[in-house]
C-alpha cells in the first residue's frame, strides 16, 4: 500500500508540475545562448508547461504526461530558437501528439511522446537537433548529466531564462528502495543526496549525456528539496524502436 501510495504521489507532484507555469532547475546556471539549442518549449494556448527535444527537423520529444486531459489544455504549439521565453523565436504548431501506446496514467511507465510539428524547423543558426542514444546506452552511477527547463529557481522566483544544472546518475536500486517502487525503464539522476536536478515543470526535458538525449524528465518530489528521493527520467535507449518507425512513418 506504501508503495502504491508513493507512485500516485508520484503521478500527481509530476502533473502539478506540468501544469506549473514555467519551470524549476535547482542550482542551476543560466545557458549561454550558442549551447543545448535543441531545447524548445511545449505549451498550451497558456504558455508553457513543458521542455522538449528536437530530434528530427519535424519531430520532438518529451513527456506523456505534458500531454492534457481536455482539448483547452493540450500541447498546441512548439517555441525554438531562443532561451529567453520572452522573446518571439520560431513558433510550429503541433500536427500530432504521438504517446506510447502502453502509456499508463496512473503509474508514470512509458512516459514518452513525440510531437510531430506543422511543417519542418530550420534547422542552423539557433536551432540544431539532439541526436537519440544507441538502444544498447546504459548509464552508469555517478556519471554526469545535464538537465534543462525553464522559470523558478531555488531562490523561488521566476525566470524566463532557459537554465541547467549538472547531475550525477544514482544507482537503480537506491533509486527504487528510496521511492519504494519506480517504473520500468527510467533512469534515476539528481536530487538524491543532493539540491541540483529537476523540479516542477521541467517535465519533458532532455536528460544529456555525452551529446545525446539519454532521458525524458518524468518525475521528482513536489520541492525538490529532498535529498532522499533522486529525480526520474525515462531511458529513451529503451524506446528507440518505436521513436524509430515514428520518425520513418513520419507520424503514428
Amino acid at each position: 500500500m506504501q508503495a502504491l501510495h508513493k507512485l500516485l504521489l508520484l503521478h500527481v507532484l509530476t502533473y502539478l508540475g506540468r501544469n506549473a507555469l514555467g519551470a524549476k532547475i535547482i542550482n542551476g546556471v543560466k545557458v549561454p545562448k550558442d549551447s543545448m539549442l535543441f531545447m524548445a518549449s511545449v505549451q498550451t494556448t497558456d504558455g508553457h508547461v513543458c521542455g522538449c527535444s528536437l530530434i528530427s527537423d519535424n519531430f520532438v520529444l518529451t513527456a506523456a504526461h505534458c500531454d492534457g486531459d481536455n482539448d483547452d489544455d493540450v500541447p498546441v504549439r512548439v517555441v525554438f530558437g531562443t532561451h529567453d521565453l520572452r522573446k518571439t523565436g520560431t513558433v510550429r504548431h503541433v500536427e500530432q501528439r504521438c504517446k506510447h501506446p502502453d502509456y499508463q496514467n496512473d503509474t508514470l511507465e512509458n512516459d514518452i511522446m513525440l510531437l510531430k510539428l506543422s511543417e519542418s524547423v530550420p534547422v542552423g543558426g539557433t536551432i540544431r537537433r539532439i541526436q537519440l542514444p544507441p538502444p544498447d546506452m546504459n548509464l552508469q552511477p555517478n556519471q554526469l548529466c545535464r538537465v534543462a527547463g525553464w522559470g523558478v529557481t531555488e531562490s523561488g522566483r521566476s525566470v524566463d531564462d532557459l537554465r541547467v544544472a549538472l547531475v550525477s546518475v544514482v544507482n537503480q536500486n537506491v533509486c527504487r528502495r528510496q521511492w519504494d517502487e519506480i517504473p520500468a525503464n527510467v533512469i534515476c539522476a539528481g536530487g538524491y543526496r543532493t539540491q541540483n536536478g529537476a523540479c516542477n515543470g521541467d517535465s519533458g526535458g532532455p536528460l544529456v549525456y555525452k551529446g545525446v538525449v539519454a532521458g525524458v524528465a518524468s518525475f521528482a518530489d513536489h520541492f525538490c528539496r529532498d535529498q532522499r528521493l533522486p529525480n526520474g527520467y525515462t531511458d529513451v535507449s529503451k524506446f528507440r524502436p518505436w521513436i524509430d518507425q515514428i520518425l520513418k512513418e513520419n507520424g503514428c
